[in-house]
């Protein structure tokens, strides 16, 4: 919706009025800040769907400008994200990498955008 990645939380549809279609009316919420959005489309046209994936990645370092230092499948250095603006989740992580344990963060991405949204605690480093 609006070229936005969201999730679809109500649908309404209105009667065929004197101007033509019947119309959809959606309400969905931004999936990366929560924002709520609203738009309105004729029922017989076809609506846009993101694909979003999500992805697991250790957390390595944390620096002080903010961004992540995370650890790929594959053995590389993923060290393009900040932090999340959630304050329960920051706090979590700051709090979890300060007691040195393992964390693991999920990473969600769609439409050319990535947020960590999640994260696991895997236990003490080693």
């Amino acid at each position: 919706m609006h070229c936005i990645a969201s999730l679809v939380v109500e649908v309404s549809t209105s009667k065929t009025g004197k101007h033509g279609h019947a119309k959809c009316h959606f309400v969905a919420i931004d999936i990366f800040n929560g924002k709520k959005l609203e738009d309105i489309v004729p029922s017989s046209h076809n609506c846009d769907v993101p694909h979003v994936n999500r992805t697991d990645y250790q957390l390595i370092d944390i620096s002080e400008d903010g961004f992540v230092s995370l650890l790929t499948e594959n053995g590389n250095t993923k060290d393009d994200l900040r932090l999340p603006t959630d304050d329960n989740l920051l706090t979590q992580i700051k709090d979890g990498f300060g007691e040195g344990k393992d964390l693991v963060v999920s990473v969600m991405s769609a439409m050319g955008e990535e947020q960590i949204c999640a994260l696991k605690d895997i236990g003490p480093k080693s």
